[in-house]
């Protein structure tokens, strides 16, 4: 049976602090005057659709607005003639509401994520509609004390159908000074009726500048290739982490010297494949399927518009253009990119052997090289 304290956080990043713990956020101001100035309006909606690329700071950003409504008093003092116009979501951080947030014990707050599966040991794959019937009960407790409540859907796209049919039902008739806070990677897979009932919050990937802090904050080293970094992350300081964590910059490296040969090296290939393989390698191996398909994707977008204008080392630069001298080439790896993309979904599905499909995904593009090369 496993302890408690092993049960892993489906929104947290391995290796990276929760959400909730990190105190500031980077790069995402525009979204937090946003959410101030509708505050300060008194024009506060009841649901805001926090959307953006995966990594970015959404579930940093819900968590403090969480912190910040449970911290201000439900009456303003706009009511006895000196308005209270904040100009930040900071809250003290000897706060009573702050330790009660990062210890997750703060009443008027509700938490929605995936739960684990204890018959099966792990994490369940969606948000279950049983999840979201909780807040019934967390609405009707919370209530006694009059106060402030939020909720965080975090990510609402995992909801399954019965999740968002009840989670509809809760948004179409909100209860009293409930605001719900929907963190979405995906947001137009979300049902379109919960979209309308909601404000966006739109976060965006994050300037080099940005997430570098943002690194730094959360205890990461970005010395060793920040360009690097900041080009195969897209922003992201979640997808920065893994990077970091399973020695991305080293993978995509090794990807590139295995198509600058020519030909590729096969026991090199089989030795990248079967890193893989392990237990340790599970999250590797999602590293190397999305570091295969942004080379891909970063191949096909030289021929079409040239040269990346930031590469990752110069040697991606030229190897780059001479796999895809022509708008033609690039759509035979767009095509390619995408049936691979495909075919790792179908392997995740069925359970297939990780260092397999990724030899042979090296070996359909070693294939696609080699008729570039030809062409």
């Amino acid at each position: 049976m496993i302890e408690v304290e092993d049960i892993p956080q489906p929104d947290q990043v391995d290796g990276a602090p929760h959400p909730r713990m990190t105190s500031h956020l980077y790069g995402q101001s525009i979204a937090e005057a946003a959410f101030l100035e509708a505050f300060n309006s008194n024009r506060l909606h009841h649901a805001w659709l926090i959307s953006g690329p995966r990594g970015v700071g959404k579930a940093t950003l819900a968590w403090r607005i969480a912190r910040f409504l449970l911290d201000q008093p439900l009456e303003t003092a706009a009511l006895f003639g000196a308005p209270s116009t904040p100009d930040t979501l900071d809250v003290d951080p000897t706060s009573t509401v702050q330790r009660h947030v990062t210890a997750l014990s703060e009443s008027r707050l509700f938490l929605c994520r995936r739960p684990w599966d204890d018959k099966l040991e792990r994490l369940k794959q969606d948000i279950t509609v049983d999840e979201v019937r909780r807040l019934k009960s967390f609405f009707n407790f919370s209530s006694a004390d009059g106060g402030r409540r939020v909720v965080i859907v975090d990510a609402a796209d995992e909801m399954n159908k019965n999740a968002a049919n009840a989670l509809l039902k809760i948004l179409e008739e909100p209860p009293a000074r409930v605001t719900m806070l929907l963190v979405s990677h995906r947001p137009l897979s979300l049902l379109p009726t919960i979209r309308s009932r909601c404000r966006t919050l739109a976060c965006h990937a994050l300037a080099p500048d940005d997430l570098a802090a943002a690194l730094a904050g959360a205890g990461f080293e970005t010395s060793t290739n920040p360009t690097a970094l900041s080009v195969l992350a897209a922003g992201s300081v979640g997808e920065a982490i893994r990077l970091i964590s399973h020695d991305g910059l080293k993978l995509y490296a090794t990807l590139i010297d295995l198509l600058e040969t020519g030909k590729m090296d096969r026991p090199t290939a089989i030795h990248l494949a079967e890193s893989c393989t392990s237990k340790a390698g599970a999250a590797r191996y999602d590293v190397a399927i999305r570091l295969i398909g942004v080379l891909m994707h970063r191949i096909a977008s030289a021929g079409v518009f040239g040269p990346p204008k930031i590469a990752v080392s110069p040697a991606e630069a030229s190897l780059l253009t001479r796999l895809a001298p022509s708008v033609h080439a690039a759509r035979g790896w767009a095509d390619l990119a995408q049936t691979l993309s495909e075919r790792a979904a179908h392997a995740r599905a069925v359970n297939l052997d990780p260092a397999s499909v990724i030899l042979d995904m090296l070996l359909k593009i070693d294939q696609m090289a080699a008729t570039s090369r030809a062409a």
